[in-house]
């Protein structure tokens, strides 16, 4: 596991580190430049003040052990007069001026000058100025080097107080009971640390929504199924009390009604659960034609055993990024309604259109049934409710889950769900994805 400390510790000290190098780097050469420049002069002053008359032997020569200057002096015919380190790795010959020599001991800056009848050379190792430019470096640095433990652990004490924000929050919801989703507070908390608690409290207030329509659907559930149940069990009840074939026969087929109606509505409530908004279903690009065409001709003899004629009145190419099987639940759903409130003799047109591209895709279901009052279409996307024609039906049994469903396929794929009045005379629903 990373630490953001350890990381910050790291990194702060490698580029304190990198930081002081490229300071020694740059201070060393900056005094390698001065030394050089007060070195030649010393040089040059040197130079000057040797004697210019002409010699008549050859000095005595001292110890070339001496890393000092090297001093060599030439009669103007050529011969060597002086030279104050017999073994010194330097041309024979001098050279006018400032220049740099390049011998197996080492880099040598010579300066030769011409000094009366006498030519001069001086000789100085670079190393003596690399060695004092070294010198002073290092004595510039040390105070920086000697507190970088200190700088150290500095670091690692601002790092921690920094993240003590987060340690907080981290204590703040190790301490909360799993029930708990109101807001972390944000007060007093750095700039950097609140949006990710804003972050966390969107993420409580969205649970909160969630576990609150978890909840009530729940409730919902259970007392919509607590109805069907119980005739389920007074109607196996009667079948047990039935006294010859006849009324066992006759119990017999209500049991198997209020078990279909029980399943339906088990059914019903798990297709209303796979259609929430956040169910993750997988969308791929969907043959929208193709797809409510199957649906139509599933539920065609359905519609021919009761008299209706259902069909497609206009259907063009479309194509929409959905998930297949919620797009069935949901035309399923919007025609079995069709089916079940349009009475016999009579009609159910599906049409679907596009635009030029077939990207922007409006399906239409329209019937001559009794269709929904204005007034109440509104709600008629509510779970389990039913309008005041659909409640005075005897004949049409429901559960108030169907157009629930709709809506809700509808916002999982960010599709817009009308309710209308069909030229039929009844109910038009239009979808637009």
């Amino acid at each position: 596991m990373q630490s953001i400390r350890r990381q910050l510790l790291f990194w702060l000290i490698g580029i304190v580190l990198a930081g002081v190098g490229l300071a020694g780097w740059l201070i060393y050469r900056q005094a390698l430049a001065e030394a050089n420049e007060l070195f030649d002069y010393q040089l040059q002053e040197i130079a000057a003040a040797l004697p210019s008359e002409p010699f008549a032997q050859i000095f005595g020569a001292h110890n070339d052990a001496d890393e000092g200057i090297v001093i060599q002096i030439w009669s103007r015919t050529g011969s060597l007069m002086y030279y104050s380190h017999p073994r010194a790795p330097l041309a024979p010959r001098a050279e006018l001026g400032f220049s740099t020599e390049r011998t197996d001991r080492g880099d040598w800056r010579v300066y030769g000058a011409i000094v009366g009848d006498n030519v001069v050379q001086l000789a100085q190792p670079l190393s003596v100025r690399n060695r004092l430019a070294a010198n002073v470096a290092l004595r510039t640095l040390w105070p920086l080097i000697v507190l970088l433990p200190f700088l150290g652990v500095a670091v690692w004490g601002v790092v921690g107080r920094g993240l003590a924000p987060l340690r907080r929050v981290t204590r703040a919801l190790d301490a909360r009971r799993p029930e708990a989703l109101d807001p972390l507070p944000d007060a007093g908390l750095p700039l950097e640390v609140r949006p990710l608690v804003r972050a966390l409290n969107g993420l409580l207030a969205r649970l909160s929504s969630a576990l609150d329509t978890q909840r009530a659907f729940v409730a919902d559930a259970a007392h919509e199924l607590r109805t069907p149940l119980a005739a389920v069990q007074i109607q196996s009840q009667l079948v047990a009390r039935a006294q010859d074939a006849d009324a066992r026969r006759e119990a017999l087929a209500d049991l198997q009604a209020g078990v279909t109606r029980a399943t339906r509505l088990a059914e019903q409530l798990l297709a209303l659960a796979r259609a929430e908004p956040d169910a993750g279903a997988v969308k791929e690009s969907i043959d929208l034609r193709m797809l409510l065409a199957d649906c139509v001709a599933a539920h065609a003899p359905i519609a021919q055993r009761a008299g209706i004629d259902l069909g497609f009145e206009r259907a063009q190419e479309a194509t929409v990024t959905a998930d297949a099987d919620s797009l069935r639940v949901m035309f399923g759903n919007l025609l079995d309604n069709a089916v079940k409130y349009t009475p016999a003799g009579g009609r159910i047109d599906v049409s679907l259109t596009a635009d030029e591209d077939g990207r922007l895709a409006c399906v239409q279901i329209a019937d001559s049934g009794p269709g929904i009052p204005a007034e109440e279409r509104s709600r008629v996307f509510d779970r389990f409710y039913r309008d005041a024609s659909a409640r005075a039906r005897t004949d049409v049994s429901g559960s108030g889950l169907g157009l629930a469903i709709v809506k809700r396929v509808a916002a999982q794929h960010k599709a817009s769900i009308e309710l209308g009045d069909a030229p039929l005379g009844g109910l038009l629903v239009t979808v637009r994805f």
